[in-house]
């Protein structure tokens, strides 16, 4: 008898401070003016590169521990940062265009986070729904996280997401082939 009354009086004394003391997820807001998205798409025989501006976005955490997050990028702001002049506006309005991202029917992507893994200390393999064009398909990648500081780089097919110009389709002359995969760079400060 007396073992079972303490053990009901640790029961409640431990869920009580569970109770009062829950692990509470904290978030954190991007600062969009401070962060920095850079993608390179490569071609036969070159490549170019730019920014893209992030219009909103959280990391989630439990602790220390990183456990969600959401993006959502102004794909209006596509920047082409290695070229000047005419042929800087022809490719940054070629980029905007139905042919690719067609920025006036879709002026955002987003990513949301749906699984999270800590692979280190400060490492962490992420899978996502990334959405461009109104198309939503899975991603991964690897995030690293100090202080207020997150840093990813990942790789998108973009053929996935209905933008297939000068992809290796039939019919494309060989010098004007764009890989179908390009690359971005996210540099976060929260």
């Amino acid at each position: 008898m007396k073992k079972r009354i303490l053990s009901l009086a640790l029961i409640t004394l431990f869920g009580a401070s569970a109770i009062a003391n829950p692990i509470v997820k904290e978030t954190k807001e991007v600062k969009t003016s401070e962060s920095t998205v850079t993608w390179k798409g490569y071609k036969v025989g070159g490549s170019h590169n730019g920014t893209i501006s992030l219009k909103s976005g959280a990391l989630q955490f439990d602790g220390e521990k990183l456990v969600g997050g959401e993006f959502v990028v102004d794909m209006t702001s596509i920047n082409t940062t290695d070229l000047e002049g005419d042929y800087k506006g022809q490719l940054d309005g070629h980029l905007k265009s139905d042919d690719f991202f067609g920025t006036a029917n879709h002026p955002t992507a987003k990513l949301v986070f749906t699984k999270v893994k800590a692979t280190g200390k400060n490492s962490y393999a992420v899978t996502g729904d990334l959405t461009i064009k109104g198309t939503t398909e899975p991603v991964t990648f690897d995030v690293s996280v100090y202080g207020d500081k997150a840093t990813a780089s990942l790789k998108v097919d973009r053929t996935k997401y209905d933008v297939k110009y000068g992809s290796g389709i039939i019919g494309t002359a060989k010098d004007k082939l764009i890989y179908d995969e390009f690359d971005l760079v996210v540099d976060l400060q929260m």
